[in-house]
């Protein structure tokens, strides 16, 4: 018997000493996937204990803005009641674009269907939305209002096939950080349940038997260890891999360029590790979410991004984090956001951004970033010309967005590698079918398996299409797949 353990090697029954504890659905994370895996699996009447390696329930999904990205079927009643009508249609083509070249037909059918379900059913569990709407560009809102446009629904490609509507569903709190109020009442709820809940507490690795079919989990907890014996599953809810370095470095090199995680440190990759140990596949391990500090102001989006060949190459009025995309794969990571007088302010979440050039003229601006000559000036020129019209026929912008750059002084913002706060989390994870079960290479579920919320690949698979609300619409909509499908197994 190994008297060392690792998420990547499963222990053999036959290695088992004991039994410690027996239970029928074994949770590893009580986050939001695993909050709601946990209520799902209680209600359909199973035995459910939950593992977390933290002092507290909440996960990373606790240090979030709280926003739920749901719609479909003529609107939430927040949609209806601020005049925006959401079709099923509308807000599965939308997913679809949003997963990019990976999306998950099934899953997102599943989910644009029973989006306005799973609102409501959030609310039953006593997650608060004040229920009223907020227009305007927001990272996050600092309101307690409940509706925002939270993802590209206005801005090009997006808003040429899908029909526009607000579907970020914010928790009601005022600032930011409403992930918090959510996960309180959710984990709270699991409690009320009869939820057996287990902190710090580390899983180890899984236990499977001759077959690989999963059969318990052994944990670390006050430095002994626990060997859990899950009848009916084991669910894996560990969140992504963004805290292990060696795994970013190995799956999302590209993620290395940010240097803040935005999650609450424990997403070590463990959760994904010992669903590989098993034999699960993977998928989109190489996707990540961005985002650089851009506005607000949201007079900042009036700007144009260029690169070091003085060119644009993105509608500055999309998502935070696909605009993050773009700049951050510029060759040679050097972009600067030319902005005038009218529209100059600097960007709230870094507010000592580097201003890298001023002058008079576009023609001094350029000088200062040592561009190439007529490039920037041209760029400028370009957009100036058709501006004025509010067109962009380039690049799609939308008509609110432009105004000629023509009120000096000017300067430019660097964004350049190195100046500008990135934040990243991972998007790639086991292979799971909507109801939560891993599968394998060929696509066969791993008996006794099961994984949703950062730990899976879920509906957000692709950093370019990514929504604010849609890792926590994710997270706690396929977590009650899995919780309940894991219950009703005989």
């Amino acid at each position: 018997m190994h008297t060392t353990f690792s998420s990547d090697r499963p222990v053999r029954i036959e290695d088992v000493p004991q039994w410690d504890l027996e239970t029928e659905v074994a949770i590893i994370g009580f986050g939001a996937a695993g909050s709601c895996a946990a209520i799902e699996a209680r209600g359909a009447g199973a035995q459910v204990d939950i593992f977390e390696v933290a002092s507290a329930a909440g996960g990373s999904a606790a240090l979030s803005g709280g926003e739920v990205y749901v719609g479909g079927n003529g609107g939430t009643e927040v949609q209806r009641e601020a005049g925006f009508e959401d079709t099923t249609e509308a807000f599965q083509t939308y997913l679809m674009m949003a997963g990019g070249p990976a999306a998950d037909g099934e899953r997102v059918a599943l989910y644009a269907e029973n989006g306005v379900a799973h609102f409501n059913w959030l609310k039953q569990q006593g997650v608060p939305f004040k229920g009223t709407y907020l227009p305007g560009k927001w990272v996050e809102p600092t309101t307690d209002d409940t509706l925002v446009w939270s993802g590209n629904e206005l801005a090009w490609p997006f808003s040429a096939h899908a029909k526009p509507a607000p579907r970020g569903h914010t928790v009601q709190y005022e600032g930011w950080g409403g992930g918090k109020v959510m996960m309180d009442k959710l984990c709270q709820r699991a409690l009320d349940l009869g939820v057996n809940a287990h902190f710090d507490s580390r899983a180890l690795c899984l236990i499977v038997d001759s077959a690989n079919a999963v059969q318990g989990v052994l944990i670390r907890r006050a430095g002994e260890l626990l060997y859990v014996r899950a009848r009916k599953g084991v669910i894996l809810a560990a969140g992504g891999f963004i805290g292990n370095r060696e795994m970013v470095q190995h799956y999302a090199p590209g993620a290395l360029v940010c240097e803040q995680q935005v999650t609450g440190g424990n997403d070590d990759g463990s959760g994904i590790r010992m669903g590989m140990s098993v034999g699960a596949a993977t998928l989109n391990m190489h996707e990540f979410f961005a985002t650089v500090p851009f506005f607000p102001p949201a007079s900042l989006v009036k700007g144009i991004f260029i690169n070091e060949c003085g060119q644009r190459f993105i509608n500055e009025d999309a998502y935070h984090g696909r605009v993050a995309h773009y700049v951050l794969r510029q060759p040679s990571g050097r972009v600067w956001l030319l902005v005038d007088n009218e529209i100059f302010g600097r960007p709230v979440l870094q507010e000592n951004i580097d201003i890298a050039a001023v002058g008079e003229t576009w023609d001094e601006v350029a000088e200062g970033l040592g561009l190439p000559g007529g490039a920037l000036q041209h760029s400028v020129a370009e957009f100036n010309r058709h501006a004025v019209e509010g067109l962009d026929p380039y690049f799609h912008k939308s008509a609110e967005w432009l105004r000629p750059l023509s009120e000096p002084p000017f300067a430019a913002l660097s964004y350049c590698q190195g100046d500008i706060d990135a934040h990243a989390f991972t998007l790639g994870g086991l292979a799971t079918r909507p109801s939560g079960e891993v599968v394998d290479g060929d696509g066969q579920p791993i008996p006794g398996l099961y994984a949703a919320g950062r730990t899976a690949c879920g509906l957000p698979r692709w950093g370019e299409g990514y929504s604010s609300g849609l890792s926590l619409g994710d997270s706690t909509f396929f977590g009650r797949q899995a919780g309940g499908h894991a219950a009703r197994l005989k």
